[in-house]
């Protein structure tokens, strides 16, 4: 990467770190689903899931816990890991198009050498939307780790065109931060048990993210 390029998104992840920072600084947020989940969360031994138009909230409430996060190899996942660096995670490169199986292998390693946390989305980098990816349910068997889903939503939100429907709060608004049920993978799991998995998951990320836009009465179709 040339230097003007390296400067230009050194500065995309600066700016955008600050933005967020600023934005989720004005949003009063409830969190739920919590209580269910806090010893495992505690333990930073998890894997969490989430929808590719979520992503924004969950990278601010979680920032600085060094979480172990994967990005496609694409220019706009260049954009995404600059910002996510700057909120305290690491990266790790690939996709289920390109450089995946490597970037899989890699973040195995460092969670089971370093008892941190990971963070899948399970649709991205470009879908098909809210249909979870197999490489979710591996990263869970490999590593030992529960898998939990996690979503939110506000009271005012934008609601992009895009293939995701990438959702932003507007700020001074009110927002809610979900958790939802934890999925374990056991070892010696068959092939069909982990397609079972995906479904399960699928299921379960779609049930909190429609729960908290229904709070709110959003539908985003």
């Amino acid at each position: 990467m040339e230097q003007l390029e390296k400067l230009k998104y050194n500065l995309i992840g600066l700016t955008g770190n600050s933005l967020i920072k600023l934005l989720f600084g004005t949003i009063k947020i409830q969190v739920i689903g919590f209580e269910a989940v806090q010893k495992l969360v505690e333990s930073k031994k998890i894997i969490f899931a989430f929808w590719h138009s979520r992503m924004l909230m969950i990278n601010y409430l979680y920032q600085g816990w060094g979480a172990v996060i994967m990005a496609s190899q694409s220019k706009d996942g260049e954009l995404i890991a600059r910002i996510l660096i700057r909120q305290g995670h690491r990266i790790v490169r690939g996709s289920t198009s390109r450089g995946g199986a490597r970037a899989m292998v890699n973040m195995i390693r460092i969670l089971k050498k370093e008892g941190c946390t990971g963070g899948i989305i399970p649709d991205g980098p470009r879908g098909p939307r809210n249909k979870v990816q197999p490489g979710v349910i591996a990263l869970g068997k490999k590593t030992g780790y529960p898998i939990i889903p996690i979503s939110y939503s506000a009271r005012k939100i934008k609601a992009f065109n895009s293939w995701d429907r990438f959702v932003i709060p507007y700020p001074f608004t009110k927002g809610m931060f979900i958790y939802g049920d934890p999925i374990f993978v056991p070892k010696d799991n068959t092939p069909k048990e982990e397609k079972e998995l995906c479904v399960r998951l699928e299921k379960e990320l779609n049930r909190i993210t429609k729960h908290v836009d229904g709070y709110y009465g959003h539908e985003i179709l």
